[in-house]
């Protein structure tokens, strides 16, 4: 099962891997009461498209576009993949840091690792 979590929540037995899919380690956290297991910065926002989506919810529907075009038109799907099939046997949750639940990349990854599950063969949108 695939889920996601901010990383300033606290830790939860269910959560099983837990993957920060950010580019920057989330301020004030220490590693060791993140329990991240694996850090994946290749699957966050690249610099400039985090910058101009500055986290204002307005930009969102570019952002998600944009942030799906990278991920799509990379090499990134061995990754997305990977989660994937990861998810499939045992939970995974993508961990985050931005404040915004409901505008934020690991929605988007949650999504396109969530249609890879159901579409395992298939490598783009």
């Amino acid at each position: 099962m695939l889920q996601i979590r901010r990383v300033y929540e606290p830790s939860q037995p269910e959560d099983g891997t837990r993957i920060l899919v950010d580019r920057l380690w989330p301020r004030g956290i220490r590693s060791e009461d993140a329990s991240i297991k694996e850090w994946l910065k290749d699957l966050a926002p690249s610099d400039v498209l985090r910058r101009s989506f500055g986290h204002d919810p307005q930009k969102w529907p570019e952002f998600r576009r944009r942030y799906l075009e990278e991920l799509c038109g990379s090499d990134k799907t061995p990754l997305l993949q990977r989660i994937a099939e990861m998810a499939a046997r045992d939970n995974v949750t993508l961990v985050y840091g931005a404040r915004d639940t409901d505008h934020n990349n690991a929605l988007v990854l949650q999504e396109l690792i969530d249609e890879l599950m159901v579409r395992p063969n298939r490598r783009s949108r």
